[in-house]
C-alpha cells in the first residue's frame, strides 16, 4: 500500500537525523577529550576532476562544448567500539564556458551533456561492525553491485548517484558476502531527489569456486519493475595467459498497469596475454513478445554499457541486442581501450547502428591522472550520427 507524503517526508527526515546523531557520535568518540582530537585522528581526501566534453549530434541541435570542474571533499572518522563515519560533499561548476543543455540550465538548444551545476552532500553514513560479521551502513550512500549493470554510482558523470538507504553485509559465511539493502531515496545524476519508494535490494555473492564467482539476486523496485539474476564469471590462468568469461541471465516484471516481463542474458568471453585483454561479447535487453516495452535498468551505471555515446540509456521498446568486441592494455605506459558495437533490435531484427570507442589515459606524479576519450556513434535505424569526445584531467591528494 503507498504510504502518503507526511509518511515519506518522516522517513526521510528520521533517515536524516540518525546519520547526523551517530556521525557526530563517531566522530568524537575516537578521543572524547576534545574536538581537535576527534577530527584530527579522521582522515580527509580532496578530489579535482575537470572535464571538456563536446557533443556534435546530427539534427536541430548545436554542438555541446561542456567544461566542468567537480571538486570532492570526504573525511572518514577513525573506528570507536564499532562505529564509524563518512561525510562527503561534492561541486560541480562550469568553467570558461557553458554552452550545453545539462538538462537543468534551459539550454535546450543544444545537445545534452548530463553535467548540471551542484553542490551537494553526496554521502553522509555511518558504518557499524556488528557481531557475525556483519555491517549495518544508515545514511546516503554509493551502492556498486558486481559489474554494476543492475545498480552502480554512475561514476563518470560529474554527478555521481548515491542512495539514501539502510543497508547490511554480512560475511560470516566463507567466501560470501549477502547484502540487504533498503532504498528510501534516489539521488540521480540530474541533481533531482527521487523518492525511492521504499526499494529492496538483495544480492548474494560467492567465490569459493576456483573457476567461477557466484552472484544471485533480486531488485524489487517499488512502482517500477522486479528483476531476478544469477550471475557467473571467473578466470582460468595459464602461465602468462588467461581466460575469462561472464554468464548471466536475469528476467524482469514491470509494475505499470500494462505491465510486461521481459529477459536479460549476458555471454562474455575473454583472453589476456602480456598485459592485453581482448573480450568477444553478446547482451541481450530483451522485448516483451506482445510489444509492450523492453528490458530496463533504471539503476545502474549505464554508461558502462552499449557504448560510451550513451544512446541506449532507455532500452528501446523492440529491445536491445549488441555484439562487441574490445581490446585493452598498455601501450609502453598509458592504458589504451578501443571497442566496437553492432546494435540490433530483440524484436524484428532492426539494425539500430554501430559504434567505435576509444580510450587513453595515463597516471602520473602519484596524485594526477589525464584520460583522452572518443566515441562515434553510426546511426542506420535508431537516434542520430553522434561523435563525443572528453578530455579529463584528474587530482587526488
Amino acid at each position: 500500500m503507498r504510504k502518503t507524503s507526511i509518511a515519506k517526508v518522516s522517513m526521510k527526515k528520521s533517515l536524516l537525523a540518525v546519520s547526523v546523531a551517530a556521525f557526530a557520535m563517531s566522530a568524537q568518540a575516537e578521543d572524547a577529550a576534545t574536538l581537535y582530537d576527534a577530527i584530527a585522528d579522521g582522515s580527509a581526501d580532496l578530489t579535482l576532476r575537470y572535464r571538456y566534453e563536446f557533443v556534435d549530434q546530427d539534427g536541430p541541435l548545436d554542438n555541446a562544448n561542456a567544461s566542468t570542474l567537480k571538486t570532492r571533499v570526504t573525511y572518514k572518522t577513525q573506528t570507536f567500539e564499532g562505529l564509524s563515519g563518512l561525510l562527503e560533499f561534492d561541486n560541480n561548476s562550469d568553467v570558461l564556458t557553458g554552452d550545453f543543455n545539462s538538462t537543468q540550465n534551459g539550454k535546450t538548444d543544444y545537445a545534452v551533456v548530463a553535467d548540471p551545476k551542484y553542490t551537494e552532500i553526496n554521502q553522509a553514513y555511518v558504518d557499524y561492525a556488528a557481531p557475525a560479521s556483519t555491517l549495518l551502513r544508515v545514511g546516503r550512500q554509493r551502492i556498486n553491485l558486481d559489474n554494476q549493470r543492475f545498480v552502480g554510482g554512475v561514476a563518470w558523470r560529474q554527478n555521481e548517484q548515491t542512495f539514501d538507504a539502510y543497508t547490511l553485509v554480512n560475511k560470516a559465511l566463507p567466501d560470501t558476502a549477502v547484502t540487504l539493502s533498503y532504498i528510501t531515496n534516489v539521488n540521480d545524476i540530474f541533481g533531482n531527489n527521487i523518492n525511492g519508494e521504499n526499494h529492496g535490494i538483495l544480492h548474494a555473492h560467492n567465490s569459493s569456486l576456483d573457476l567461477a564467482n557466484v552472484s544471485a539476486y533480486g531488485y524489487l523496485l517499488n512502482e517500477i519493475s522486479d528483476t531476478y539474476g544469477l550471475r557467473l564469471n571467473g578466470k582460468l590462468a595459464m602461465d602468462s595467459a588467461a581466460l575469462m568469461y561472464a554468464l548471466e541471465y536475469a528476467t524482469q516484471e514491470q509494475d505499470q498497469a500494462n505491465g510486461y516481463t521481459a529477459d536479460y542474458m549476458l555471454a562474455e568471453i575473454g583472453g589476456q596475454v602480456a598485459g592485453i585483454t581482448a573480450t568477444l561479447g553478446y547482451e541481450l535487453l530483451g522485448a516483451d513478445d506482445d510489444g509492450k516495452g523492453a528490458f530496463q535498468t533504471p539503476l545502474a551505471t549505464k554508461h558502462k554499457f552499449n557504448g560510451w555515446a550513451d544512446k541506449f540509456l532507455a532500452t528501446p521498446k523492440d529491445g536491445l541486442e549488441d555484439l562487441y568486441v574490445s581490446v585493452s592494455g598498455k601501450v609502453i605506459s598509458p592504458k589504451v581501450t578501443i571497442a566496437y558495437h553492432q546494435f540490433k533490435a530483440d524484436e524484428g531484427g532492426a539494425d539500430y547502428g554501430n559504434e567505435i570507442d576509444f580510450s587513453i589515459g595515463q597516471d602520473f606524479m602519484e596524485h594526477y591522472n589525464v584520460l583522452l576519450k572518443y566515441a562515434h556513434y553510426s546511426a542506420d535505424t535508431y537516434a542520430s550520427d553522434t561523435d563525443k569526445i572528453w578530455l579529463q584531467l584528474g587530482a587526488n591528494f
